[in-house]
Order: structure tokens, then C-alpha cells, then sequence
């Protein structure tokens, strides 16, 4: 029985006429004769007495009235309850990264999630590591990507991807490019492209630089001088200041070195031969990133479909070569224990 059947019959009964009903629905009045009798041979019974003046419904016409009209009710309000379903998740999530890797990873993934899960709203919180914890701690944001930092009680923290260190810098009469070795070869890691042959500096090279770097609320500031400290080296800082825009307006202007991760090597330098990037060796500087989510509760749709697709163009990112990193998402690794936490 299909529901056009059910259409028709309502026509005709509230017609009183196959052929107003025919009028009335443009259709032959043959062809709608054919659909009654075939409505009546499908359930067995006869549902119009039929007259020179028109039809009029039998008891049976008239029980199945008034259940075809509740039927297609049902049927026209499933439709529009399909019609307004979500496509998806809805809901709002938001999101807390360091400012550095904010610029390169999260126009990609907020792109994506427009065109695939359109009701989500994500909200962005983009600032020093320090505060993307503080936030996943104080419950502000429901996914974060946390420094160096593979433990915090209440949070699910989970190896997300590696990054090294380099030395940037306008390097005009070509010394410090002489204090560099070229690598033997690195090998790319697994799942991303071939690695850039960038040349290596030594630590203990690079903290004898005139260095332009921000103040020790920033994380790359505490990695240096920790690495400094255990080395028994002096940094030369030159410059201190806590502006992203001002450290990089410094080195632009020629006036120090400064240390950046890969995540931020497209805004590094101009290019061109005057100008220094060499990653950081003995010992080797890098920055590895954490996935951390709240451990109390099971991320609703709207989380996983984000978090989803942050993985995923973080690996495509990776395995590109925009991203000069290592992806570690889903590796197995020994589970930290509250005493072996890093140092944020």
C-alpha cells in the first residue's frame, strides 16, 4: 500500500466524485479509477458504492478515512522532524592551544569543521601554555593541547605530536652560519614526510647568540634557560620582551637571535641567504604536545567530532611536511604516574 494510494482516496471520498477528485488532483480520471480498485482488491473489501452522481464510502471507506488521514499526519510530521534533525553533532566546544601552534593548526581544522559538522560552535582560546592549562584545570575548555606536560590530575592526557626547536636569525656576514655542521641525514619520522635538511647548531653555540626572547612566563623562555642551567651556560639576552610581534619585529630588524619551534617557522624569517634557521642540537631542543580532555566525564558528539578532526589534520599537517614534527597520536607509551610529571 503506498501512501499516494491513501492521497487519492481521500480525494475521491471528500469529493464525492472520481472525476472532481481527477480535476482536483490532475490526474486522468482512468488512472485514478485504476488506484481505487487497486486500494480496494489490497485490502480486501469494497470502499465506495458507486452512483450516477458520484461515490459515497461504504462503512469500510469510511473506518479507512479516517485511518489514512492519521497515517499520512504521522507521515508528514516524520518528514519535517527529518527535515530539522542536526546534521551531525551540535553543540558548542571549546577549544585551548598555545598561540604559537593556534596560527598554523587551527585554521585548517575550523575550515573543516564548517563544511563537515556545521552545528558545532567552537570557541578558541589561544595563549601562553601556562594559561591552555589553567583553563583545561578549570574546566573553561574541553579539549586543550598542553607543553611538555604528560600529567595533571582530573585531565586524560595523551601524547599528541613532537616538534623541534630552532635557532632563527638575520645572519649578514654568514658567522653563524659557520658555527653549524649539516646533519648526516635525518630520517623522517613515520607518517610524515621526507625531513627538511636544515642545519644544526649546538646549544652552547646558540646561548653565546645576542638573543631576543620573551620573559619566563613563556615556555620556550623556561625550556632555554633549564637546558642553559643544566649545561652550565649564560644566555646573552639582548632583548626581553613578551610581545610575539615585538620578538619578531627584533630579529626581522637584525637586532638578535630568537629561539622558535617548527610550528611557527613560517613566520620564522623572510628567507633568502642572510638569514639563519638551524635546529637546535646537543642536546637536541624540542616541544611535545599533549592531547588533554577532562578525565571526569566522556566527550559528548560535538567534542569527539572536534577532536576528531583536530587529529586528523594534524597528521595530514605532519605527513605533508607543513608541520616539521612528529605525530604521536595513538602511540603506546608507559603511563606517567603523578610524580613524573614535566615541568610546565
Amino acid at each position: 500500500m503506498e501512501l499516494r494510494s491513501l492521497r487519492y482516496f481521500i480525494a475521491v471520498l471528500e469529493a464525492g466524485s472520481l472525476s472532481r477528485a481527477a480535476g482536483a488532483l490532475y490526474v486522468a480520471q482512468p488512472a485514478l479509477t485504476a488506484q481505487i480498485k487497486k486500494l480496494e482488491v489490497e485490502l480486501g473489501t469494497q470502499l465506495f458504492e458507486r452512483s450516477h452522481v458520484g461515490v459515497t464510502p461504504t462503512a469500510a471507506g469510511l473506518q479507512l478515512y479516517q485511518d489514512a488521514r492519521r497515517l499520512l499526519s504521522d507521515a508528514s510530521a516524520m518528514r519535517e522532524r527529518l527535515q530539522r534533525a542536526p546534521d551531525g553533532p551540535e553543540g558548542s566546544v571549546t577549544v585551548a592551544v598555545p598561540f604559537l601552534l593556534a596560527s598554523l593548526l587551527l585554521g585548517p581544522v575550523l575550515a573543516r569543521l564548517k563544511q563537515s559538522h556545521p552545528r558545532i560552535r567552537v570557541f578558541v582560546i589561544d595563549d601562553l601554555s601556562l594559561m591552555v592549562r589553567k583553563a583545561m584545570v578549570e574546566r573553561r575548555a574541553d579539549i586543550g593541547l598542553l607543553v611538555d606536560t604528560e600529567y595533571v590530575n582530573g585531565l586524560d592526557v595523551k601524547p599528541f605530536a613532537r616538534e623541534a626547536m630552532f635557532v632563527c636569525g638575520h645572519d649578514a656576514d654568514g658567522k653563524v652560519a659557520a658555527m653549524t655542521v649539516q646533519p648526516a641525514g635525518r630520517k623522517a619520522a613515520k607518517g610524515k614526510a621526507a625531513a627538511v635538511q636544515r642545519p644544526e647548531l649546538p646549544f652552547a653555540r646558540a646561548a653565546g647568540l645576542p638573543l631576543v626572547l620573551q620573559s619566563r612566563r613563556f615556555s620556550i623562555r623556561a625550556q632555554v634557560e633549564r637546558t642553559a642551567a643544566d649545561l652550565g651556560l649564560e644566555l646573552n639576552i639582548v632583548h626581553e620582551h613578551d610581545s610575539a610581534r615585538v620578538i619578531r619585529s627584533l630579529y626581522l630588524a637584525g637586532a638578535g637571535f630568537t629561539f622558535s619551534p617548527a610550528c611557527a617557522m613560517g613566520d620564522a624569517s623572510p628567507g633568502g641567504k642572510q638569514w639563519l634557521v638551524a635546529r637546535v642540537v646537543q642536546p637536541d631542543l624540542a616541544r611535545t604536545y599533549f592531547l588533554a580532555t577532562p578525565s571526569a566525564r566522556e566527550p559528548d558528539p560535538a567534542t569527539q567530532a572536534v577532536m576528531d578532526v583536530l587529529v586528523d589534520e594534524t597528521r595530514r599537517m605532519i605527513a605533508s611536511g607543513r608541520w616539521e614534527a612528529e605525530f604521536l597520536f595513538g602511540k603506546r607509551r608507559t603511563p606517567a604516574t603523578p610524580g613524573t610529571a614535566a615541568r610546565p
